[in-house]
Order: structure tokens, then C-alpha cells, then sequence
């Protein structure tokens, strides 16, 4: 009888307990390269010599934990400190007041995929070559490249136990795994979107259907997260699929809470008032969602005593528009008003206005309201700063460190220019590029019968009167034209020369 390996090999992986000890070994590995890659990919930006990450320490208020709150279609305008009684956000509220609110907050891009991109890369859409939202059903093997460095690595490389709860969105395939990008934990969906109840969600690798709400569920494990590192600095994202569509069914209790709210639809003519109505409190039902979840996160931060060690920032991936403009939804947005049909492709600023509100008591002065402009972009280097790790200094990004305005500080020589881009490939075609200023806002259009935008900001901050075209706006017209291709050119955007031939 033979006994080499060889010849009993095919028995022994019939075996389950021998194949199970094999892919706990070869998990193990694959953790192992994963953590190794973080912190080489880290070191070769920064060009440091290579370590594998450190054990990690406990938070200080100089080296806080990160509680990273980000929402899906979130409007400004559904939170109440933001200025509106139509809406109910008692502890985004809060947040609001123990910590800054930003006035002029905004994403680079008014749809799912590439501005969560960007918040992550701090690089533009062209530059990550992820122009609209990742849509699986016609490219299912399309994600963010493995070789773009993101925030969440470089922290797990110096030391953050690091934790991902909801929706990730860039990348259906192995390679583009939340686990291969700085996150030893992931519970939630690699795609765009799940169902608001009894969804199925992804656990320790392995898909599953799970009974309950989805902003209770990512919730409830964020919280096992803190509370099994609490001795330790942790990074803890959440990221909501909340309020994004379909808005209902919502958890009860949210539902109630925003039943008796009056809601003051948008003052525009031909509004359907009655649908915008239903559709407002049902998107502010699920709004409700969060801000109840988020109450229950900051409620644990307090009764382990680490509010004041930890970084809060709550923001979502881009604007809403329900009514606004006479449109539904956000830069692929569609006509609502009665007569109208079709797609509206845009770049007004309720679709790439966002909330922006970051606290951390002792640091950043409460109640504070930072007016300059900011883009999520800015958020890579700006965590990484106040957090006391920096930027490597070989890795080049566009986002700029704005760390100063949480700590209440302005920042010199600080340009609020904002440029912005959107390629639009589901449901129809649109090419926009954007310059934005505190006074005036240009948006070109490439695609087939639209026109170019030129807004008046400081006189016409609703954007209702498009000055494109017009004589008194001939000078400033081509200025900003001008500012445009420059901005284009500068990052070798592959629209410059089409931008560039249609003055």
C-alpha cells in the first residue's frame, strides 16, 4: 500500500475537515498579503521603509478614532440645523451644534460611484476612470483600481483597527474588495443599492439574507466593532444606503416620527404637489433612519467615554432634488413637473451641494459654521492631518489639506474655485464640465440639443435665470469659459479640446 502524498492527495481533500483546514490556512495567507500590501503601498508612496502595520494604540485627542458617517442621496436641505422646519434630525442636529457645520460643502461629482471615488482617492472621476455610477448589468467587472491608494489603508498601516458597515459601490469583483483597500472588516453590499428591509447583505465573505432594516443593521454591527476595540484607535465607516430610492418601507418608528411633519414642497410652477408631497416625507421617513442610528452610535461613544478621543464626520456622496428645479433625484436627474418628460443631466447645486459636519469635542469649537468652500476631495489629507499622520509625501492627489477650518481656523491663500465632472452613461449621454465660484457657476454641456448654464450665484442663488449667451453677461462669460479649459487642461482632462471648440 502507497503512503506518499502524492497518491493519497485526491482522498485527503475529499476529506471536509482537511479541506476546511486548508481554506482557514490559505484565509489566513490572504490576510497576511492583504495587511502586507496596505502597509507597502503606504510606505511606497510615502517613501519610507517598509513596515508591516503597527500594533495598535490607544486614542488621545491628537490621534482620535474616526467615526466616518457617510449617507447615499442626501440633500442638505432634509436637515433641520441646515435651516429647515420641514424635516426631523434631532441628533444630526446636535451633531450639528457640538461641532462645525459646513456652509459650502460639495462633491465633484453628482452621482454614486465616481464621488465616493473621490472621496476616497481624493482624485477626480476622469482621473479614477469612473465616470457614472458602477452599473453591474452592463459593466460588472469595472471598479476602482486596486493601484489608487484611499485614506482608510493608510490609517489601518499605521496602527487603526479599521471596519466598513453598508454600501461600498466601488466594485463588484475580488480585486476591488472593501478587505483589499484598508478595511479588516466589512458587513454590507459591494454593489449600488439593496432593499430597505430583509435585505442581503455580506458577512465574513459569505452573502446572506438578513431580517431587519438596513440602517439598524449596519448600526448594530458598527457598534459590536467599537465595542470590541474600544481599547484601541479604530476607524469605523458607515456608510448608509439611506435615504437613497426606494425611500419606503422604513422602520416604524421613523415613520411616525416624521407623519404630522408639514411639508413646504419647492416653489416651482406646474409642481405636482400632492406627489412631491408623498415623495418628501417618505425620503425624509428614511433621513429619520439615520439620524436616529447615528443618535445610537454617538450615545455609545459617551457611555464608553470616547467622545472626546474620537473624530465624528457626517456627510453624504452627493445632493437630492425631490421637486427642486422641477427635478426628481440628482445629477441624472429626471422632470417632475407636469408637461415635461425625459432626463434633466445637471449640475446645480442641490445635486453637488452636500452636509458636511465634523465634531470632536475639545478641538473643534461647537457651533461653529466654516463658510469657505470645500470639496470631499479635501477629506483624504484633512483626515489624515488631524489625525496626525499627514499626507505620504510622494503620493500627489487633488484634495487639499483643510484640517484649519474643523479646528475654527481659517486658511490662508485658500482658492474656493470648484470644479466639477460628470459623464453621464446609463439612461442617456451627457459630458459636464463645471467652474464655480463664490459669485458665478459656468456648467458646459457636450450632449446633443442641451446648452451651456452660466449662473449668477450672488443675484440668482436659486439658479433660475441662465445668463449664457446673454450680452450683460459677455465678459464674465468668457473669463469663466476660460478659467474652465485652463482647469481641464491642467488635469489633462480628455473633454478639453471638445470644451475648448464649443465657446
Amino acid at each position: 500500500m502507497r503512503n506518499d502524498v502524492a497518491y493519497h492527495w485526491p482522498n485527503l481533500m475529499n476529506s471536509q475537515a482537511v479541506r476546511e483546514q486548508i481554506l482557514k490556512i490559505i484565509s489566513t495567507l490572504s490576510l497576511v498579503l492583504t495587511m502586507f500590501m496596505a502597509s507597502w503601498r503606504a510606505d511606497l508612496a510615502s517613501g519610507q521603509t517598509l513596515n508591516f502595520p503597527k500594533v495598535s494604540q490607544k486614542p488621545t485627542p491628537n490621534r482620535p478614532n474616526v467615526l466616518f458617517i457617510y449617507t447615499d442621496d442626501q440633500a442638505r436641505w432634509s436637515i433641520g440645523a441646515y435651516g429647515r422646519a420641514d424635516t426631523r434630525t434631532p441628533n444630526l442636529d446636535k451633531l450639528a451644534r457640538e461641532g462645525a457645520m459646513f456652509q459650502n460643502s460639495f462633491t465633484t461629482t453628482p452621482v454614486c460611484s465616481p464621488s465616493r471615488a473621490g472621496l476616497m482617492t481624493g482624485l477626480y472621476s476622469t482621473q479614477v476612470h469612473i465616470a457614472d455610477w458602477l452599473n453591474p448589468a452592463t459593466e460588472p467587472l469595472a471598479g476602482l483600481a486596486p493601484s489608487h491608494l484611499i485614506w482608510p489603508e493608510l490609517l489601518k498601516a499605521n496602527g487603526y483597527a479599521t471596519s466598513l458597515a453598508g454600501k461600498w459601490h466601488l466594485g463588484l469583483e475580488p480585486q476591488f474588495h472593501p478587505s483589499r483597500s484598508g478595511f479588516d472588516q466589512f458587513y454590507g453590499f459591494r454593489g449600488g443599492g439593496t432593499v430597505p428591509q430583509n435585505p442581503i447583505l455580506e458577512e465574513d465573505g459569505e452573502q446572506a439574507k438578513k431580517s431587519g432594516f438596513v440602517a439598524n443593521l449596519i448600526t448594530d454591527k458598527t457598534l459590536e466593532f467599537v465595542k470590541k476595540h474600544q481599547h484601541e484607535t479604530w476607524l469605523a465607516a458607515v456608510h448608509f444606503r439611506e435615504p437613497h430610492a426606494p425611500y419606503v418601507p422604513a422602520d416604524p418608528v421613523d415613520v411616525a416620527a416624521v407623519a404630522d411633519l408639514k411639508i413646504e414642497p419647492p416653489d416651482v410652477s406646474g409642481l405636482p404637489k400632492a406627489r412631491v408631497e408623498k415623495l418628501r416625507r417618505d425620503y425624509l421617513a428614511a433621513v429619520h433612519g439615520v439620524d436616529r442610528n447615528v443618535g445610537r452610535l454617538l450615545q455609545l461613544l459617551d457611555q464608553l467615554h470616547l467622545t472626546e478621543n474620537t473624530l465624528v464626520i457626517f456627510t453624504s456622496d452627493h445632493g437630492y432634488m425631490i421637486g427642486e428645479h422641477g427635478l426628481h433625484h440628482k445629477g441624472n436627474a429626471s422632470w417632475i413637473v407636469e408637461g415635461r418628460k425625459g432626463l434633466r443631466p445637471n449640475m446645480f447645486d442641490d445635486a453637488i451641494r452636500v452636509p458636511l459636519i465634523v465634531r470632536q469635542p475639545g478641538r473643534v469649537p461647537a457651533g461653529t459654521k466654516p463658510g469657505q468652500v470645500v470639496s470631499q476631495l479635501d477629506l483624504f489629507p484633512s483626515i489624515l492631518s488631524w489625525v496626525g499622520l499627514g499626507m505620504p509625501e510622494n503620493l500627489k492627489i487633488e484634495g487639499r489639506d483643510a484640517s484649519l477650518s474643523f479646528a475654527g481656523k481659517s486658511i490662508p491663500e485658500w482658492d474656493e474655485t470648484l470644479f466639477g465632472q460628470y459623464d453621464l452613461k446609463h439612461s442617456g449621454t451627457a459630458n459636464m464640465r463645471m467652474i464655480r465660484t463664490r459669485k458665478w457657476k459656468l456648467v458646459k454641456h457636450l450632449e446633443a440639443g442641451s446648452e451651456n448654464e452660466l449662473y449668477d450665484l450672488a443675484n440668482d442663488p436659486d439658479e433660475k435665470v441662465n445668463l449664457w449667451g446673454q450680452k450683460q453677461a459677455k465678459e464674465i462669460q468668457s473669463e469663466m469659459n476660460q478659467r474652465l479649459i485652463d482647469k481641464m487642461k491642467q488635469l489633462k482632462d480628455p473633454l478639453t479640446e471638445q470644451i475648448s471648440a464649443k465657446i
